[in-house]
């Protein structure tokens, strides 16, 4: 899959602050100007006043505008609801927040209905959406009967990008065919031999975790490492988050005890990295990566760090896991990576929109300010990211896709 790089390199290619946007007011940067309109005045009389005269007109800014931000609730992966949090925090009433339900598979009627009501509000301009589970894409169909002009920025879709990509205005997602590219290796650098996969048919339905899934059979062979499927209950399911979480606390002593302690595992869904997590350290396993990569997911809860002051603070989370791995003597053995992905995309999406409004600008992707705001709120942790590619070889322009380095702790 080809794919066109986009540069984020901070030294070369962008002139902002390091210190990014996190903890920090965003700075003045506005969209690019749209061509002006030019016009051309007649009047009779004298030859000055009939030649053409050009002027151009600035589109006027959004004024009281208001941001809002759906995500789910904290049994899910309280990431998103604590960045929508800080934001609110940030900027007051300016944002508005929602959340969609536990089981939206069969609750589609309440997705759609949490996001018509926050578009009723007229002063709510753009609403950003992570995760995007599915029901958003007819979410989005269902608000723009009355509000056409609403911006909607998806973080981490649930729905196949030839579903989202034509409702959206932008996507942003974690690289997942990428994933599967570097996870293996990776994980055989940490010693791996084997990998359990956790899964299910709802979320192997999914294009991107397929492709992730193809890649890592792919690179796990190529690294020596064996891929085991182990299907997991969907937490949507009958037995619920409960039930799903319940599985892995059982299942990940059996899987070590048949493979041994050089097993990395993975799953794709947020609510099991916690029992993932707490599991892993407890029978001395591997871990490598999240299916959403922070070191915010489900690390906090797994390993009873303390997070009080420091929800959103990465150089405090860093601390708290290099000290949890070492005091599990498990020293190389537990990796992420260094930005909280879905934290990133709810704190980008609310300060690129901002930008949007401020600036009056009439076209809601600039790709250029996207980066650049991606950047800024990723702070000293450089991103990478590339526009997703289907399968005919297609970029998409408005669905981008962000790759970071891992920090693996010693």
């Amino acid at each position: 899959m080809k794919k066109r790089l986009l540069s984020l390199t901070l030294a070369a290619t962008m002139a902002f602050s390091l210190a990014g946007c996190r903890g920090a007011e965003p700075a003045a940067t506005t969209a690019a100007p749209t061509e002006a309109a030019t016009t051309t005045a007649a009047a009779g009389g004298d030859a000055a006043t009939d030649a053409a005269e050009e002027s151009s007109e600035a589109p006027a800014p959004a004024e009281n505008f208001k941001i809002g931000i759906i995500t789910g609730t904290a049994s899910q992966g309280d990431e998103e609801i604590t960045q929508a949090t800080k934001m609110k925090e940030k900027y007051g009433d300016m944002i508005v927040t929602a959340t969609y339900p536990d089981n939206f598979t069969t609750e589609t009627e309440t997705v759609i209905s949490n996001a018509v009501a926050m578009a009723s509000d007229p002063d709510v301009k753009a609403i950003i959406w992570c995760q995007g589970i599915p029901g958003t894409a007819p979410a989005i169909d269902k608000v723009r009967e009355t509000r056409p002009d609403m911006i909607f920025i998806v973080g981490t879709p649930g729905e196949d990008p030839g579903v989202i990509n034509p409702k959206a205005d932008i996507v942003l997602q974690v690289d997942e065919p990428g994933c599967g590219i570097v996870i293996p290796p990776q994980a055989k650098a940490q010693g791996a031999k084997t990998m359990i996969h956790y899964s299910f048919p709802r979320h192997m339905s999914y294009a991107l975790i397929v492709a992730r899934h193809e890649n890592l059979k792919k690179y796990c062979a190529e690294n020596g490492i064996e891929l085991v499927d182990v299907t997991a209950p969907d937490p949507t399911g009958d037995s619920g988050i409960t039930g799903a979480q319940q599985f892995i606390l059982e299942d990940v002593p059996r899987q070590i005890e048949k493979y041994g302690k050089d097993t990395v595992f993975f799953t794709t869904n947020c609510g099991m990295q916690e029992p993932l997590i707490r599991s892993v350290f407890e029978n001395g396993a591997i871990y490598s990566l999240q299916c959403c990569p922070s070191p915010f997911h489900a690390f906090p809860a797994a390993l009873n760090i303390d997070m009080a002051g420091h929800e959103a603070d990465v150089d405090y989370m860093l601390e708290q896991l290099q000290a949890k791995v070492t005091e599990a003597n498990m020293g190389g053995r537990v990796s992420t990576w260094g930005v909280p992905c879905n934290m990133l995309f709810i704190e980008a999406g609310v300060e690129y929109a901002k930008k949007i409004l401020e600036s009056g600008a009439t076209e809601v992707l600039d790709e250029q300010l996207l980066l650049d705001t991606i950047q800024e709120c990723a702070g000293d942790i450089q991103m990478t990211v590339t526009h997703y590619t289907d399968d005919a070889g297609v970029e998409k322009d408005n669905h981008f896709l962000v790759m970071a380095d891992f920090v693996t702790f010693e």
